[in-house]
């Protein structure tokens, strides 16, 4: 699954990843291979996500929305 982060001062993060976790407007939930499509906003917390290699990290947002299809997970956050 493909996950781009995008923010004004540029992009963030962009690459393969197994898992993202995103801090959603009413709770936080985990997007996988082959969910549903969606479109969310997104609270002040952070998005961690998990690489093929099983390395994870996480990146801090102050709020934005997610678009999730076709395996491709983008984020545009402030």
């Amino acid at each position: 699954m493909q996950l781009r982060i995008i923010s004004p001062r540029g992009t963030l993060f962009e690459g393969e990843v197994q898992r993202v976790l995103l801090p959603g407007e009413k709770a936080p939930f985990v997007v996988l291979r082959s969910h549903a499509p969606l479109i969310s906003s997104l609270s002040e917390g952070r998005i961690a996500y998990t690489t093929p290699s099983g390395e994870m990290a996480e990146i801090a947002i102050s709020g934005g929305f997610v678009e999730v299809k076709n395996d491709s997970v983008v984020v545009c956050t402030e």
